[in-house]
């Protein structure tokens, strides 16, 4: 293919999804998922805000897309901190722009079962896990409402909030409880063509979710229809889906990207799970 039709069919790509110009925030997007979400986004025309905990994983994500001569921001925060967080999402807004759109990527786990877990591991999963989506989304929303605009969000969550989590329960009924928070926004704000929907990841690699080895592997995707781990890009190229011109009548939906996880029937009969990583956010 020449150069020339390489960069019309970018353009055309481009055009499709409708991103170019729409001003994003990324809530964990220093690393693996969120990290390439952001890159995806910009890639299609987005400006990002690339909101992390880490600062130096922000900074390092954002000079990164800039260096392909798209628009990103940085920006840290402790998304557990709730005034911190509000007045970060404000801050995106001054310095980013007026946001068109929001992903958020963050998740962490308390691995304890349920006779044996403490009040605080249940509080911490609820925060580190929900609390902070209802808090981003409705900034978020405030402003779009507030502009007469439209706009989209997605978040990330788990085939955890679908199915069961054996010795992570506070984990898999936040993830869920983003589920049923994702549906509830939709309909609040569709009025006004604000989309809301939710990405389901299975067993992806991050870089808290590290390879667990040939033989743990092997045995672990063999019950997996597509036999394979997920990758970050998968979960971006969903985020981006539900970001974008792609799906203009979808709203309030929960998409499994997990090789057919929860299909089988087979993971949440499984009592002797292991820890299995965090996604986006480190450990307190």
């Amino acid at each position: 293919m020449s150069h020339g039709n390489s960069n019309r069919e970018d353009a055309r790509m481009t055009s499709l999804f409708g991103l170019e110009g729409k001003r994003i925030m990324v809530l964990g997007g220093g690393q693996g998922m969120g990290e390439a979400t952001v890159k995806l986004l910009a890639s299609l025309g987005a400006s990002v805000g690339v909101v992390d905990l880490d600062p130096a994983r922000a900074e390092r994500v954002a000079a990164e897309v800039r260096e392909t001569g798209a628009t990103a921001l940085p920006f840290d925060v402790d998304v557990t901190d709730d005034a911190a967080l509000v007045a970060t999402i404000a801050r995106v807004g001054r310095e980013l722009g007026p946001l068109d759109g929001m992903a958020t990527v963050i998740g962490m786990a308390g691995w304890s079962p349920i006779a044996d877990m403490e009040l605080e591991t249940w509080d911490n999963d609820h925060r580190r896990n929900l609390r902070y989506f209802f808090l981003a989304g409705r900034e978020v929303a405030k402003s779009l409402l507030a502009r007469g605009a439209p706009g989209a969000m997605v978040c990330v969550a788990s085939v955890d909030g679908i199915v069961s989590a054996p010795n992570h329960a506070a984990y898999g009924a936040a993830k869920a409880g983003l589920v049923n928070l994702v549906k509830t926004m939709a309909v609040e704000w569709s009025g006004q063509g604000i989309r809301v929907n939710c990405v389901a990841p299975g067993g992806i690699v991050t870089p808290r979710i590290p390879f667990a080895g040939e033989e743990a592997e092997r045995k672990s995707m063999g019950l997996l229809p597509m036999q394979r781990r997920g990758t970050v890009d998968d979960i971006a190229k969903a985020a981006a889906f539900f970001l974008s011109d792609m799906s203009p009548y979808v709203t309030g939906q929960t998409l499994a990207v997990d090789g057919g996880y929860v299909a089988t029937g087979v993971f949440g009969m499984k009592t002797n799970a292991k820890p299995q990583g965090t996604i986006g956010l480190d450990p307190k």
